[in-house]
């Protein structure tokens, strides 16, 4: 102990010499002449200073840049890093200087941060008012609740406390500890570098040895152009198809199989293989998010590739474009991609061949609207924009004694398929569609006339909001071209609306030709998201991403960056797990729907699961997700089912990508069909599950089909309380429910917030409840949870 204070005193002593020399000179040339020796001092000090953080300074400039226009955002997207008061036994600057009362610790900061000199010099160095003002708080704290200062502090405050010394004195250690609460003013010019995808093209430079052949199949719906750049794939030695949905790429294996063509399907959830003895085949179907780069091919398909521009799917069709290595590369889509493609190609440094095509069959809008469900007739498919238009429709169409098809996004792909198949069987009797835009690709369907029943569509915007508005040219043209499909029994397509107002929005829409695209998506990898988190480790994924959009240098004349919402959302979801970033990152990208709060919940329990290093086998999913289940009887048995068949999509996904912690991905596959068929029941008789659902409800109702879901989820644990008697039925004094009374609570505002019900139908509803005449010495009984019921 002695030797370390011995050691400590000759090494500083040079600071007690100067601090001697400081208060002899105070003592005998008197304050005026102490305060001119200052002011000259701080011009050599500011000087010095400046120079010795000129890096700094071009670091701060590279920052500014990125930030320019949008103030301090990107300076609060870093958060501060704690830092732990000093707490040494031996206070050496004590000894050296004598002690320091907090106060005036406190009296000198707050000078120091006041000094426009100091705002000025720390402004140059990265620090603007944002990150100048979170550090001297920082600062703050650590110099009043340390046990004892680093000697130089110690020594350089007590100085300006004496008159020895000034505040500029402060500055370096200020700036010290700045660093270290932010690591990114150490390490801001390699975040940019990292962050730099000015030049996607140079990503993939397998693809750039290639000199490969682009061609361009330019179309609309029905013209062909899929058909004949799939012949290129069926005739080639090897080839891949990237498609924007599974149905499609298990359309493509199965007709490419049963071409004679070995072709195996490779999706986020299923592998199969085209060849009997499971080894793998020459050709692939694939979703594009699953395209390999890496694997040479002699032809390549990349289909609808107007999504490029999809704010959150666009990057994987960049990808695909820039980075697939194929000798023959053929690209199907809208004719507004090809000025872009054409640009992306002339990086690359190829050509691009553009082959166009005209609609194989007539379309014609009609004179008319709709106008009432009696004109509807056989072929034709009303095209909804919401669960609530869904059933409503189907419903009312029912009641005309027609069978309706029912198809929306939710479904699973074999329940989509079956009740595509009912529709376009001849022989069978159902001859209406009723289903949502997710018609518009990748179904087959044989439709004489589309209707639009709205055509104002949920849409979500460049900030990631969901906006309503009207439908876009391009997606009205895909939905209307889905009528008169060439070789079915309807070869001339019709297309109108359902109200008499919207026909001629429609005309104009139809007539108009769709803006040619001029950016393409772009997505950081993991591979950089893990290098950010080298230099930036004590911050979240979600605060990585953030900053990494914010750095990021991006061509804005031909790309930009994807929403990243959705990932975020799920980084948020998992943080508090303990993950390593690789594992974290994958997790992330999970496909799933963030808005239905039972899949997020078992996407929670599956992180949870394998963070503890436990497999996620079938007995503890089911145990999970209470199974076994049957047929559904009311349309909340249904959502729970179409949530159930998400979940086990989501264990599929991590089963590929995490075999030993989700080992049991066949069974699983068996139990996923079981339940497509269950659903594809309840689907069938979706007008029997409104008329089973009850109509009890709460006085709050949800605004749509996601909050309304939440509202359910969170309520689950006192849902049964005040439901014996309907909320809004008239009452007897004697305690009994008035004969024929139906009240409007909280289920029943659920069913409307979802689109199960609509006004309409609940006056329908009330009166068959009338004439049922039921026995109300008794009221009615309450009704069981769907979770209570299964076994």
């Amino acid at each position: 102990m002695r030797l370390h204070l011995s050691l400590s005193r000759n090494i500083l002593r040079h600071y007690e010499i100067l601090a001697s020399r400081g208060r002899r000179s105070i003592s005998s040339a008197g304050n005026v002449g102490v305060w001119g020796r200052h002011a000259d001092y701080d011009r050599r000090n500011k000087s010095s200073l400046l120079a010795v953080s000129a890096s700094q300074s071009q670091c701060t400039k590279r920052l500014k840049h990125k930030g320019k226009g949008r103030g301090d955002d990107i300076s609060h997207l870093f958060i501060p890093v704690p830092i732990k008061a000093r707490e040494d036994e031996i206070n050496v600057g004590e000894e050296m200087a004598g002690p320091l009362r907090k106060d005036d610790i406190l009296r000198v900061l707050n000078r120091f941060y006041s000094n426009e000199d100091i705002k000025d010099l720390a402004r140059e160095n990265g620090l603007d008012n944002y990150l100048y003002q979170q550090t001297f708080i920082s600062f703050r704290k650590f110099c009043v609740e340390s046990g004892s200062l680093p000697v130089d502090l110690h020594i350089i405050i007590s100085d300006v406390l004496q008159g020895a010394g000034h505040i500029h004195d402060i500055y370096p250690s200020f700036m010290k500890h700045a660093q270290k609460i932010f690591p990114h003013l150490n390490c801001i010019d390699d975040l940019c570098k990292i962050s730099d995808l000015s030049c996607p093209p140079n990503w993939y430079p397998e693809a750039r040895a290639l000199n490969r052949k682009i061609v361009f199949h330019a179309g609309p719906t029905n013209s062909g152009k899929t058909y004949h750049a799939m012949q290129q794939f069926l005739s080639a030695e090897s080839g891949v198809y990237c498609g924007p949905l599974k149905l499609l790429a298990t359309e493509v294996f199965h007709s490419s199989n049963k071409k004679g063509t070995p072709c195996d399907l490779v999706t986020g959830e299923e592998r199969r293989f085209g060849n009997a003895e499971g080894s793998s085949a020459s050709h692939v179907a694939c979703t594009v998010e699953m395209t390999s780069v890496s694997n040479m091919y002699d032809v390549a398909v990349i289909d609808e590739i107007q999504m490029i521009k999809d704010p959150q799917r666009g990057w994987a069709w960049t990808r695909a474009f820039l980075g697939l290595c194929a000798r023959e590369l053929h690209v199907c889509g809208e004719a507004a991609a090809i000025p872009l493609i054409q640009e992306l190609a002339l990086l690359t440094g190829e050509e691009v061949e553009v082959r166009r095509y005209k609609r194989l069959t007539e379309l014609s809008i009609e004179n008319s609207a709709l106008q009432t469900l009696d004109n509807v007739h056989p072929g034709d498919c009303i095209v909804c924009f919401s669960k609530r238009d869904i059933h409503h429709v189907s419903r009312e169409i029912e009641r005309r004694g027609h069978e309706v098809a029912v198809i929306y996004g939710g479904l699973p792909p074999g329940t989509k398929l079956a009740q595509a198949y009912k529709f376009n069987d001849p022989k069978h009797p159902c001859k209406i569609l009723v289903a949502t835009d997710a018609i518009g690709m990748g179904i087959n369907l044989s439709i004489r006339r589309v209707i639009f029943h709205s055509l104002i569509k949920p849409n979500i915007n460049e900030k990631g909001e969901k906006e309503m508005e009207t439908l876009s040219v391009s997606s009205a043209l895909q939905i209307a071209g889905r009528a008169g499909r060439y070789g079915t029994q309807w070869e001339h397509g019709y297309v109108t609306t359902m109200k008499s107002e919207d026909l001629s929005t429609l005309r104009r829409l139809l007539a108009c030709t769709p803006d040619d695209i001029e950016q393409a998506g772009l997505h950081p990898t993991a591979d950089q998201i893990e290098l950010f988190a080298f230099h930036l480790p004590s911050y979240t994924l979600s605060n990585l991403i953030d900053i990494f959009v914010s750095l990021c240098t991006v061509d804005s004349s031909l790309y930009f960056m994807c929403i990243m919402d959705d990932f975020k959302f799920l980084a948020d979801l998992i943080q508090h797990i303990p993950l390593q970033l690789r594992s974290r990152y994958v997790f992330c990208c999970a496909p799933i729907n963030r808005k239905m709060p039972f899949v997020c919940a078992m996407f929670l329990k599956f992180a949870r699961q394998f963070s503890q290093n436990e497999p996620a086998t079938l007995e503890w999913l089911c145990h999970q997700v209470k199974w076994p289940f049957s047929t559904p009887n009311t349309i909340l048995d249904l959502v729970h089912l179409e949530e159930v068949f998400d979940v086990f999509d989501l264990y599929l996904w991590l089963s590929y990508r995490f075999q030993d912690m989700f080992p049991d991905g066949e069974m699983v596959r068996d139990l996923q069909t079981e339940l497509d068929g269950m659903i594809e029941a309840g689907v069938a008789q979706i007008t029997r599950l409104l008329k089973n659902s009850d109509t009890r409800t709460s006085n709050t109702a949800a605004d749509n089909e996601e909050t309304f879901i939440m509202d359910q989820r969170k309520r689950h644990t006192y849902r049964d309380h005040n439901m014996d008697i309907p909320r809004g039925s008239q009452v007897l004094k004697s305690g009994r429910q008035e004969k024929g009374a139906v009240g409007r609570g909280r289920l029943t505002e659920r069913l409307l917030a979802q689109g199960l019900l609509s006004p309409k139908m609940l006056a329908e509803l009330q009166r068959e409840w009338q004439q049922n005449n039921y026995d109300d010495e008794d009221p009615p009984t309450k009704p069981k949870s769907p979770r209570k019921r299964r076994r």
